[in-house]
C-alpha cells in the first residue's frame, strides 16, 4: 500500500480489539516515530498501554472502546510551530498505521492530560493523542451511528482554494488528498492559494486544534502532489 492509497483507505476509528499489536508492526512504528521525531524536532511516544489516559473522559467521548496503544504527540511548548510540526508528522504516523492495518483516531482535549503514562518535560507540551491498534474490518454498529451524528458534508474541490487563474493538475490532486484529511469536528478550515505558480496553504487559527489541521492538510497535500511545504501560516509549498 503507497501513501495515496492510506490516504483513501484512513478513517477514523474509536472501537479497538484487545489483541496487542504484533512486535514487527511497532518496531516498524517506533523506527518512523525516532526519524519524524529528528526531522521535526519534536518528541511524540508510542505509549503501550496509555488506557489510563481515557479514564477522565466526559460522557460524549464514552464513544472509545477498547483503546490501549497511542501516540502522544509531544514538543518543546515555545516552539512556534509545534502545533503544525504535529499535525504533519501525527499524521504521517497515522497513514503508516493505515499500511500496516491498524485503526487509528486523532483524540485532541478529551483525555486525562496529567496521566502519568506519558513524559512530559517542564519544557514539553502535550498537544493531543492518536489511538492506535487492531480493529474489525468493518466499522461497528456504535462507529456508524457516532459517524452518522457527528459527520458533516465534505466540501468540494473548489472550496478549498482560490486562484489567479486556471490551476495545474497536480495542485487539484493534492486538494483532493486534503478533501480526505481529518480536521477538528470536519470543518475543513485549511485554505490554499494559489497565485503566479506559488501555493501556499493557511487558517484562521481561532480554535486551539487549527494549526494541528494546518500541518495535516500541509502532509495530505506534500504526499499527493510530490513536494513540501514550509511550516507556518501561511506556509509555501515547493515542488
Amino acid at each position: 500500500m503507497d501513501n495515496l492509497q492510506a490516504i483513501d483507505k484512513r478513517i477514523s476509528r474509536r472501537s479497538y480489539l484487545s489483541t496487542p499489536i504484533s512486535k514487527d508492526k511497532v518496531d516498524t512504528l517506533e523506527r518512523f516515530i525516532a526519524e519524524y521525531n529528528k526531522q521535526g524536532n519534536i518528541s511524540i511516544q508510542f505509549i503501550e498501554d496509555g488506557s489510563e489516559a481515557f479514564n477522565g473522559l466526559s460522557k460524549s467521548y464514552g464513544m472509545f472502546s477498547g483503546v490501549k496503544a497511542l501516540f502522544a504527540l509531544v514538543g518543546k511548548a515555545d516552539d512556534p510551530n509545534l502545533r503544525e510540526k504535529l499535525g504533519y508528522y501525527g499524521e504521517l504516523l497515522v497513514l503508516e498505521a493505515t499500511k500496516l492495518d491498524l485503526g487509528t483516531c486523532w483524540v485532541g482535549g478529551t483525555f486525562d492530560k496529567k496521566t502519568p503514562i506519558v513524559t512530559v518535560k517542564e519544557d514539553e507540551a502535550l498537544v493531543c493523542v492518536i489511538p492506535v491498534g487492531n480493529v474489525k474490518e468493518d466499522k461497528t454498529i456504535k462507529e456508524k451511528l457516532i459517524y452518522k451524528l457527528s459527520h458533516r458534508k465534505t466540501k468540494e474541490v473548489q472550496e478549498f482554494y482560490s486562484a489567479d487563474g486556471e490551476v495545474p493538475n497536480w495542485f487539484v490532486e493534492g486538494i483532493k488528498a486534503v478533501q480526505k484529511a481529518p480536521s477538528a469536528m470536519n470543518t475543513q478550515k485549511v485554505k490554499f492559494n494559489y497565485s503566479n505558480n506559488t501555493v501556499t496553504a493557511s487558517i484562521e487559527d481561532t480554535y486551539v486544534f487549527d494549526l494541528v489541521d494546518l500541518g495535516i492538510a500541509k502532509a495530505h497535500f506534500s504526499l499527493a502532489s510530490k513536494g513540501n511545504f514550509e511550516f507556518g501560516n501561511p506556509g509555501k509549498f515547493t515542488k
